[in-house]
């Protein structure tokens, strides 16, 4: 898959092999109309048709499809259960400045798949990243998890991060998720694929 650009001030080359995600480290400011350029252009990775017309659902290049799209609207679950809805739910969690929760949440789940002898130094990395009080993309939980997931990192298990990662996921299921349903990019994607299924 050739390489896809967002346009944003410090452009970002993405390739098929990182899944269409931006690089990281790289800094966002961005206002809420800029969401829907970037998610506009990550659609176009996912769904090579989406601006041309989608092709029929025998396609094998549509990745994407009404259906799965309204699977979405019934539990952050299954959204998260979608390659796809995890693309389109992070750009619009980027235009509310609080994509570190489904990188946290996604790390987590990288995490629990880890060999044994690997878990020490993702356990440190994930703690750095998203944990301690100083980490750059700090997740939203209270002092006491803070210092005990800190306690379980240390000695890491595969349930080291678990109540954190319930934690975030509570916090994304009930404050983002509502909204993301209620969006515009949300409803403007599903009329579309709608629109093009029945046509």
């Amino acid at each position: 898959m050739p390489g896809f650009f967002f346009p944003h001030n410090n452009m970002t080359e993405l390739n098929g092999k990182d899944d269409c995600k931006l690089a990281e480290g790289k800094i966002h400011k961005k206002k809420q109309k800029a969401f829907g350029a970037d998610l506009k252009n990550y659609l176009k990775c996912m769904v090579p048709h989406i601006e041309s017309g989608i092709k029929t659902s025998k396609s094998r290049n549509v990745m994407l499809s009404a259906e799965e799209v309204i699977q979405w609207s019934q539990s952050l679950e299954k959204l998260l259960a979608s390659q796809s809805g995890q693309g389109v739910f992070r750009e619009f969690l980027k235009s509310e400045f609080s994509e570190e929760n489904i990188e946290f949440w996604l790390a987590c789940e990288d995490y629990k798949k880890t060999k044994s002898d690997h878990l020490h130094g993702k356990a440190e990395r994930i703690y750095e990243e998203f944990v301690q009080s100083d980490a750059i993309k700090q997740i939203n939980i209270d002092y006491q998890m803070r210092e005990a997931t800190a306690k379980r990192a240390q000695d890491p298990t595969h349930t080291s991060f678990d109540e954190a990662q319930k934690t975030v996921y509570i916090l994304m299921e009930r404050d983002s998720y509502p909204r993301f349903l209620k969006s515009k990019a949300y409803r403007n994607l599903l009329n579309q694929l709608q629109t093009n299924t029945s046509s």
